[in-house]
């Protein structure tokens, strides 16, 4: 077992038991962070796994989940936007730890890498990592925050 997939082991162990009993436990804020937090914790994973197992397939597979995981969590909580604004989600400082800990796991695979096309690939990936967890997590709290919620007046991530 070398380095890389003993990291992919205890960031997806960790990281995937702590969103599970997020999204299995407490209240419905608790859920949406967990949901949008288990992307930002599996893609970085599947870049670890990627590298020690020298499996592009994975990346590729990254780069969808990147993709798609903000989407999934706009949807959810667009769905639970009246349970939400009751109780509205503040998940600021695990945003913060889970964009930094994709820019450390990029970082290092593009390093591990070397300039090429898989390299472009990993910083795509980690720029639709980054940027789709911050956009849903300041999605989340200013749709809940916002009165009316979702579907009316500008989008939260832009100046009234």
């Amino acid at each position: 077992m070398n380095g890389w997939i003993l990291a992919a082991t205890l960031l997806l162990g960790a990281g995937l038991t702590a969103a599970l009993w997020g999204v299995a436990t407490g209240p419905l804020r608790r859920r949406v962070v967990a949901q949008n937090l288990s992307t930002a914790v599996a893609c970085p994973g599947l870049l670890l796994l990627a590298q020690g197992y020298d499996r592009p397939s994975y990346v590729d597979l990254a780069l969808v989940l990147a993709l798609l995981g903000p989407v999934g969590t706009l949807v959810f909580a667009r769905l639970l936007a009246p349970e939400l604004a009751e109780d509205p989600p503040r998940a600021q400082g695990a945003t913060r730890a889970a964009a930094v800990l994709g820019a450390v796991v990029v970082v290092a695979v593009c390093g591990a890498t070397g300039p090429g096309r898989a390299m472009a690939k990993l910083l795509l990936t980690g720029v639709l990592l980054i940027g789709g967890n911050l956009v849903a997590s300041r999605a989340l709290t200013g749709a809940a925050q916002r009165p009316g919620g979702w579907g009316r007046g500008p989008l939260p991530w832009t100046k009234p």
